[in-house]
């Protein structure tokens, strides 16, 4: 029998209405207060803490089971001003010349530019790296992986919220191109960097946009609709 031909028992509690709706009201007001941050603390976070957190992103679905990811935390301050210097470098050279004009507009009231202090101010950054490919231990043949950014994007997500649930700012910053990240880091050649997230405290004095999210009637779209022919 091959490795996850075998199959084990599953079930899950069966909650009533009510306990359902509690729980997801719980967890929406919990998750709505999340809010990227630009401003942190240099408090060391604790590392068992982020440990976790990535714990609980590696049980996000993916697709053939491959678990294409892989999960950096930077908390050297030489290589956290390192990164820093790259990212200005990318990042000025996207503000200047390859953000078309109708992205600037849309940055503008958010008040970002080619300046990330916070890569060097947090105490930690969790670069996502995707597998692109692996390599067989034994012969250093390729095995591809699927679905490898719809799969990181899932992990992503969930490590997001395990770090929000345990109190942590993070920010997700995807500066392109990102290729600068894994030759710093000296990843292997089947790695991508896919996210690069600024996690700690937030700073005694940070603020943040005052931003509105989408009602559910704006992103709901219910099926079958009897206006559906």
């Amino acid at each position: 029998m091959k490795k996850g031909e075998e199959r084990v028992p599953f079930s899950l509690p069966r909650l009533s209405e009510d306990e359902m709706k509690d729980k997801l009201d719980a967890m929406y007001r919990h998750l709505s207060q999340r809010r990227s941050v630009r401003s942190f603390s240099p408090e060391p976070v604790p590392m068992d803490v982020l440990e976790k957190a990535i714990q609980i992103a590696g049980t996000a679905p993916s697709g053939a089971h491959k678990q294409p990811w892989s999960f950096c935390v930077v908390t050297h301050a030489d290589l956290r001003k390192q990164i820093r210097l790259a990212v200005e470098k990318e990042e000025l050279l996207s503000y200047e010349e390859r953000m078309p004009q109708q992205w600037l507009e849309d940055l503008q009231p958010l008040g970002t530019d080619h300046v990330k202090p916070y890569i060097e101010e947090a105490p930690a950054l969790i670069v996502v790296f995707k597998r692109v490919y692996d390599l067989s231990k034994d012969t250093g043949k390729r095995h591809p992986n699927y679905y490898v950014s719809e799969s990181c994007g899932i992990a992503a997500g969930l490590l997001i919220s395990a770090l929000h649930a345990a109190g942590l700012a993070t920010l997700t910053h995807t500066p392109s191109p990102m290729n600068f990240l894994a030759e710093i880091l000296g990843r292997p050649d089947n790695e991508r960097a896919f996210l690069n997230i600024p996690v700690g405290w937030p700073a005694s004095d940070a603020t943040v946009p005052n931003l509105f999210r989408k009602p559910l009637n704006e992103i709901l779209i219910h099926y079958p609709n009897p206006e559906i022919k």
